[in-house]
């Protein structure tokens, strides 16, 4: 992610057009092409306000475990809100600008979505994603700022992810080794 968090009177506006969008989007379709399953281990890296997070729940049950990793602490003031406001005890906040702090192979996706192309360090992220992924973990990637080489050389080059299948919203890589 970028360095400094953007001012929070941008991080608003940016979450109220999220609230927007997500009506006639709505988050859970994109999830579909993911494959979450009841009890999975799940990382949301930038995650903003929290717009994955009431349908990643219903995916993965009080048995998963949700991550939820931004650098603005007003997002994750929005995802403790979201999830005292839907009654989720799975959810635990993370403040970074890269590293997770979590144990290493003990996550089964990895979301990666729309933040990409704003990360200073893209090569860290990945690196530090791979680590925190199982192997053959699933990185479910998007970011409507690249095309499609360009997400598939970025997240292959070093040889941590292959591509495992692409859906209409989404890429999924499968963690290596």
């Amino acid at each position: 992610m970028a360095e400094h968090p953007e001012p929070d009177s941008h991080f608003r506006l940016m979450s109220w057009i999220y609230q927007v969008r997500d009506l006639f989007r709505p988050r859970k379709n994109i999830l579909k092409e993911v494959g979450l399953n009841e009890g999975f281990q799940v990382l949301d890296y930038g995650c903003g306000p929290g717009s994955y997070l009431i349908p990643v729940a219903n995916l993965i049950g009080p048995s998963g475990k949700i991550y939820a990793l931004d650098i603005h602490p007003l997002a994750l003031e929005m995802v403790k809100k979201r999830a005292a406001q839907g009654r989720l005890a799975n959810v635990i906040t993370i403040q970074s600008d890269g590293l997770t702090g979590l144990p290493g192979q003990s996550l089964d996706v990895g979301l990666l979505y729309d933040v990409f192309h704003d990360l200073e360090q893209p090569g860290r992220v990945l690196r530090e994603l791979h680590r925190v992924l199982k192997p053959g973990g699933i990185l479910s990637f998007s970011d409507h700022h690249l095309q499609e080489a360009e997400i598939i050389s970025a997240v292959t080059k070093d040889g941590l992810f292959r591509l495992a299948s692409k859906g209409k919203k989404t890429y999924a890589f499968h963690s290596v080794g």
